[in-house]
């Protein structure tokens, strides 16, 4: 079977049932509007089948290059790609599966997710092709103007578990989302320059925040020492269209950059440390116009003592809009191969090219 085509995916049944045979399509990405994505190169789902009620298979595909979510430097695939993926499943089994209208608005509450295999996420000669075992919940559901919803997912490359992950959202009516986004003394009326208008505060340099380009850096730091979380709303990936909030996965990779920062300044570890869990809850709307701080704490071991964690929480004026915890393993590097020596006998005359 060309693993470019579909991959037989063999799916455990319940307790004393038959195992069912599955395949999931990795030709070409589903409806970039089924995912709530502008750009197609975004779109990372590639189908989707209902094994029984709540349960649905999704398939999934990751470049092996991207202009954010990019291997490191050992080869391992972004781990916020977690993230995303979650995100585009439940929306499109949302709309596709559950009866959500496509005109209502998403609102994330938290997500997390925990690698439990991070060589099965090393990134190879073709893309990664992954399949997420959905588990869809409905919370606090009260359609047609309000729907709540949970995905819990095992993730697997090629029939091998490395990573659960999960995501709990709302999904409102536009003339909801307004009440709900705009209460109090909120107005959508700002123009554009009061929007974007934060205090001073310096980006850092991508390096030192583990990215490559300099525009992808989304921290900053004041006079006085305080992190900021900086927005650039023509950001291609982290702003892929138009909104009214700071989208939940900007103020992931802020937390992520600033976690990274702190832990590779302090790791012993030659080659640093690899992210491996994400817990993220979003009590609150974070506002384009006002600056938000990040504050950073140390959280102590939860399961081994090599894991460093960290507690980020995102302020702006004086609410919560988010916390982040992330834990983090150091990386150990693969063995040097040794070294190999070549003779004019072993090669022979010619190579092929």
């Amino acid at each position: 079977m060309d693993q470019l085509h579909e991959l037989s995916t063999r799916v455990p049944g319940a307790p004393g049932t038959a195992v069912v045979d599955a395949s999931l399509q990795f030709l070409q990405p589903v409806s970039r509007q089924l995912v709530h994505r502008a750009a197609v190169a975004e779109v990372f789902i590639t189908d989707a089948l209902q094994v029984s009620e709540g349960r649905f298979l999704v398939g999934a595909q990751w470049p092996r290059d991207h202009a954010l979510y990019y291997p490191d430097a050992q080869g391992m695939s972004d781990p916020l790609l977690l993230t995303e993926t979650v995100r585009q499943a439940l929306v499109y089994l949302a709309h596709e599966y559950c009866g959500i209208p496509l005109g209502h608005r998403f609102v994330g509450s938290d997500t997390y997710f925990e690698i439990t295999d991070h060589e099965a996420l090393l990134v190879g000669d073709t893309p990664l092709h992954l399949t997420l075992d959905v588990q869809w919940s409905w919370v606090a559901n009260r359609p047609p103007r309000r729907f709540g919803m949970r995905v819990d997912a095992v993730v697997s490359v090629a029939g091998r578990e490395c990573a659960r992950a999960g995501l709990s959202v709302y999904a409102v009516d536009e003339r909801l989302y307004q009440r709900l986004r705009w209460q109090g003394t909120k107005s959508p009326g700002r123009d554009e320059a009061a929007r974007v208008g934060h205090s001073a505060a310096t980006r850092l340099p991508a390096a030192d925040v583990g990215r490559l380009r300099a525009k992808d850096s989304v921290l900053g730091r004041t006079e006085t020492g305080e992190w900021r979380l900086l927005v650039d709303l023509h950001h291609a990936v982290l702003f892929d269209h138009p909104g009214d909030h700071i989208p939940l996965m900007v103020t992931l990779e802020g937390a992520r950059q600033l976690s990274h920062r702190l832990v590779h300044r302090r790791h012993d570890a030659p080659a640093g440390a690899v992210l491996r869990a994400v817990r993220m809850d979003c009590p609150a709307f974070a506002d384009l116009d006002e600056p938000v701080r990040l504050c950073a704490q140390l959280q102590p071991p939860a399961t081994a003592s090599d894991v460093t964690g960290l507690r980020i929480t995102a302020v702006q004026r004086e609410d919560t809009v988010a916390t982040v915890t992330m834990e983090w393993l150091p990386r150990v590097l693969p063995a040097v191969p040794a070294e190999v020596t070549f003779s004019r006998g072993t090669v022979g005359s010619g190579a092929a090219v």
